[in-house]
């Protein structure tokens, strides 16, 4: 399997895709909650995309670590991967109670992230699986 196929993270091409992708979805949802009367919520929108587009730069910084090191670095692994998961949760949980309801907008971005990243890791794979499927 080639490069490309294994994810969002696996190039920087594909991280700036990610990224890209992103910002313009960030952006449309800026807009609908302006039109609808919730800024504040638009704003926690781009704050939910930020920390998610931060967790996958920190999670490939920890993968390509991780696979430096000769399998001894899995519990530091798993470790790093929960305690960034718990830092992305304090900080949303702590900003959807403090600010409601506009808070909220933190989870909303943080959930179109990972759709996103979910659709991009998509592409490639399937690419690969139609041109294995052909030969």
């Amino acid at each position: 399997m080639n490069p490309a196929a294994m994810g969002p993270i696996s190039t920087a091409a594909d991280l700036r895709r990610v990224a890209l992708a992103a910002a313009c979805l960030a952006a449309v949802g800026v807009v609908a909650l302006v039109v609808v009367g919730r800024p504040l919520m638009g704003l926690f929108l781009v704050v939910g995309f930020g920390l998610g587009l931060v967790n996958v730069l920190l999670l490939r910084k920890a993968a390509s670590q991780f696979a430096a090191v000769d399998g001894g670095g899995k519990p530091r692994f798993a470790l790093g991967a929960l305690g960034r998961l718990a830092v992305i949760t304090v900080l949303a949980l702590g900003i959807a109670v403090l600010v409601q309801p506009d808070g909220m907008g933190v989870f909303l971005g943080l959930a179109a992230f990972q759709l996103l990243l979910v659709g991009v890791a998509l592409v490639p794979l399937l690419k690969e699986l139609r041109q294995t499927g052909a030969e």
